[in-house]
């Protein structure tokens, strides 16, 4: 059985080098019973978040009752902090430093260059958005990419597993300056997290977005991966607009017929594999978004539909065969469930064909 991530990146001998860095900074450590404190008796069982805010809680006890002092003490452990040890400092900050803003923003600029303060920074900008922000705006200028990777990544307003800013989600106004600070940045990681920003305002404000990256399109080959990338969820919606905006044709010339299932029913863990013709009614060739969608049936009989990319190409006019297959597998993000699932042919984001399969136990 594969080990949990749980397991693999929160270990005791990895609590005990940094426990050994840390006393290193700051002799009256503990180390040894610290160790011993974090890795109780509960500890195996604990989740990866669990784990962190465990061991968080354990530092504090172990450290000086001073907040500043004990920010002073992790701030030299910087440099040593290896593996996703890393994230206990600015979670330290998180569940700590809420009333200390001088220190403790700061301290999560520093923080991020070995383990993202993504989610340490989140009550900050709760709690006063245009202060926090301020400090956002500096960070998109640093010298270190990790910084500046912060910047973007810290105000997502969708940030997964992260705590959730009502105020960015309803007016991502003061988001934009950073992006626009870092829409070419030379790092890749950077780079994405500009794009998965902007995916995240897509959801709420996707007007803001077309603006932006018809305004963004054709400044560099980063820019145009980034626009592309925050217009995926877009895309997968069949959004009008966005479609132009990256040149897939009119899908009123695309036709699709003779679209067939393997086989009309299948068990869970089973793959099937399906085919259509795509007629592509036009004088000159034409760009083409292939997408299917799968209606799974949930556990409570409702259903949910998820989008699949068959590919991007450019077609020339005439019939085009189409082969795909799809798992029905269990997967750790996705479980299935027996029912009468849909399967939906979608062309530049209009849907042409469908049919159902029913899934077995």
């Amino acid at each position: 059985m594969a080990e949990k991530l749980k397991d693999i990146l929160f270990p005791r001998d990895k609590v005990q080098l940094f426990a050994n860095l840390i006393k290193k900074h700051y002799g009256e450590f503990s180390a040894d019973q610290f160790v011993d404190d974090v890795c109780d008796t509960g500890w195996k069982e604990r989740e990866l978040k669990e784990k962190m805010r465990h061991t968080t809680v354990m530092l504090k006890k172990h450290l000086p009752d001073d907040y500043a002092t004990s920010i002073e003490i992790l701030l030299k452990i910087v440099p040593g902090v290896q593996g996703f040890e890393a994230i206990v400092l600015p979670d330290f900050v998180e569940v700590y430093g809420l009333e200390h803003w001088d220190i403790s923003m700061p301290a999560l600029g520093e923080f991020t260059k070995c383990g993202s303060s993504e989610f340490g920074i989140r009550p900050f900008l709760i709690k006063d958005l245009p202060a926090a922000m301020d400090y956002m705006y500096k960070w998109a200028e640093s010298d270190d990419f990790k910084v500046r990777r912060f910047a973007s990544e810290g105000c997502r307003p969708r940030l997964p597993w992260a705590m959730a800013v009502p105020a960015l989600k309803k007016d991502p106004t003061s988001i934009l300056p950073i992006l626009e600070k870092l829409k070419d940045d030379p790092e890749e990681f950077v780079r994405k997290s500009v794009a998965n920003n902007l995916n995240d305002i897509s959801k709420s404000h996707p007007k803001v977005v077309l603006e932006i990256c018809e305004r963004w399109q054709g400044t560099s080959k980063n820019t145009d991966w980034i626009i592309k990338h925050a217009c995926r969820t877009l895309l997968k919606q069949g959004n009008k607009k966005a479609m132009l905006l990256f040149g897939f044709a009119n899908p009123d010339k695309m036709k699709v017929s003779s679209f067939k299932l393997s086989h009309d029913q299948a068990t869970i863990g089973e793959t099937i594999e399906f085919a259509f013709d795509l007629h592509v009614d036009t004088k000159k060739a034409q760009k083409v978004r292939l997408e299917y969608i799968t209606h799974f049936v949930k556990a409570n009989g409702k259903t949910s539909p998820k989008v699949f990319q068959i590919k991007e190409v450019v077609l020339e006019p005439g019939k085009h065969k189409v082969t795909k297959k799809h798992s029905f597998a269990n997967m750790s993000t996705r479980k299935h469930y027996p029912g009468v699932h849909t399967l939906e042919v979608v062309v530049n984001g209009e849907p042409k064909a469908k049919k159902e399969i029913e899934l077995l136990g």
